[in-house]
């Protein structure tokens, strides 16, 4: 006589499978917010220039601009994964716009205003603790 089993898999695979099901969601939410968000900009863009952009064309943009910003977050994680680091840097993102040298600049010269202006905040709070002077 035979019997029917249903088998199940192991709790470990069953909560990589839970992982991987809300993994798989917050990324479909990230692409969702994404996308909201270039068509937002890219209509506000056309009733600033005054033109007028089909449905078609702004859903495509804001879709080739999420696979470039894909693409640009996998290149960021090889370069600190060959760093040897487990966090991306400001060094790796000016790396990752080699390819173009007129971005590559203004990433460089926004990196060391920011380096400017946290060695300034820096002094200021040194100074600060130096002039409270004990009562």
């Amino acid at each position: 006589m035979a019997t029917d089993r249903v088998v199940c898999g192991s709790s470990s695979e069953i909560e990589r499978g839970e992982e991987q099901e809300e993994h798989d969601s917050e990324a479909r939410l990230l692409r969702d917010r994404f996308r909201l968000s270039a068509i937002s900009i890219a209509e506000s863009e056309a009733r600033k220039s005054g033109i007028e952009i089909s449905k078609v064309v702004v859903s495509c943009v804001a879709d080739l601009a999420f696979k470039f910003t894909e693409g640009l977050a996998k290149d960021l994680q090889i370069f600190a994964r060959h760093a040897n680091r487990k966090c991306v840097n400001m060094e790796d993102v000016i790396l990752s716009a080699h390819r173009n040298e007129h971005i590559s600049s203004y990433l460089r010269s926004f990196s060391n205003d920011l380096r400017a202006n946290a060695s300034e905040r820096k002094r200021t709070k040194e100074t600060r603790k130096n002039d409270k002077t004990p009562i």
